[in-house]
């Protein structure tokens, strides 16, 4: 089976599935591995298809492989999910799901970019959060370089690193700080203010660890490097002094940015935050609706291709138990018998 899947033919118009999953990242896969082989006819729309893998260039976290190419892992994903013959579709962005009447089941219609206008009877939110950039030069260029958006992801990369930086203020900055300085001989922890929005607790850890430095009241203004980072320039707000610090990494750890506007249109009920709120099932409050992985408000701070595969698996046999108690379960063995796994 070819794998460019993001030239797969467009659905026509009003064609209909037992569920559409809106999302290409770990927890979209999963749910699409495993409602395929629940026989659910399956759609996966994303706009790229292994969503905050794209950002970080090895993974040694996930049970099974000791240490793998993020875009060997996505390969491997999308593989897998393709074996089981569920239509995924990428370079598609999905902009309206409203609920639909027409039919005496109830569905949801979903339309997108590319003239995607389809029907579904259940519908798996994967779409994760998109990590707030700093937006300075060479932040983009040295992503998966030295470049990090996930520092419990990425800190055993930088053992015996002569030096790193970790860029906020909130927990997330200061646990990656700890976490790094556990592996570097030196962490940097750059933050814009003099206050921190961290716990207390992680704050005076922190202070305690001699191999940290605070540089405050500071922003980066750009990250420099060959193959990969070698420094990080800083400017203090105050002084308007600018140094360049050497490091190997730069971790940005200042928070998500969930579609929060767009999940409320839809009608989805969400945290504080913005992150959809779900139970243990992964259920949504709108029913024939479940979510998985990033964009939940589920294990929130603690965002591991792991956990989002779990969720995954999770919101796919919700949505197999949602549609066999209502007696709308009608299993498609085609696409397993194409597959070879079946009698």
């Amino acid at each position: 089976m070819s794998m460019r899947l993001g030239l797969a033919r467009m659905p026509k118009k009003g064609e209909e599935y037992d569920v559409v999953i809106v999302g290409g990242g770990p927890a979209g896969l999963s749910a699409a591995i495993y409602t395929s082989r629940f026989l659910l006819s399956t759609l996966v729309v994303a706009e790229q298809i292994g969503g905050q893998l794209n950002l970080t260039d090895y993974v040694d976290d996930y049970p099974g492989l000791k240490k793998i190419q993020a875009s060997a892992l996505i390969r491997s994903f999308k593989a897998h999910a393709a074996m089981f013959n569920p239509r995924i579709l990428e370079l598609v962005r999905v902009t309206k799901i409203e609920p639909d009447n027409s039919k005496p089941y109830p569905r949801y219609r979903v339309r997108g970019t590319r003239g995607l206008d389809v029907y579904a009877k259940t519908v798996i939110m994967a779409v994760g959060s998109k990590r707030r950039k700093l937006g300075v030069p060479g932040e983009r260029e040295f992503a998966g370089r030295g470049v990090s958006y996930c520092s419990v992801c990425d800190a055993p990369f930088f053992r015996g690193s002569k030096a790193v930086a970790v860029v906020g203020g909130g927990d997330a900055a200061f646990e990656g700080a700890l976490m790094l300085s556990g592996y570097a001989q030196k962490v940097y922890l750059i933050h814009r203010r003099n206050q921190f929005r961290a716990k207390p607790f992680f704050v005076e850890e922190a202070k305690k660890r001699d191999n940290i430095e605070f540089v405050l009241n500071s922003i980066v203004i750009e990250i420099k490097g060959d193959k990969k980072v070698r420094s990080v320039v800083v400017k203090n707000k105050v002084t308007g002094e600018v140094k360049e610090l050497e490091v190997d990494g730069v971790f940005i750890e200042i928070g998500f940015e969930p579609p929060k506007e767009w999940f409320q249109e839809i009608g989805l009920e969400t945290d504080e935050y913005g992150y959809i709120k779900v139970d243990e099932w992964m259920r949504t409050n709108l029913p024939g609706v479940f979510a998985a992985g990033d964009c939940t408000s589920m294990w929130r701070g603690f965002r591991q291709v792991v956990t989002a595969s779990a969720m995954g698996a999770v919101a796919a046999y919700s949505a197999y138990n949602y549609l066999a108690e209502r007696g709308l379960y009608e299993p498609k063995p085609l696409a397993l018998k194409k597959a070879g796994l079946s009698h």
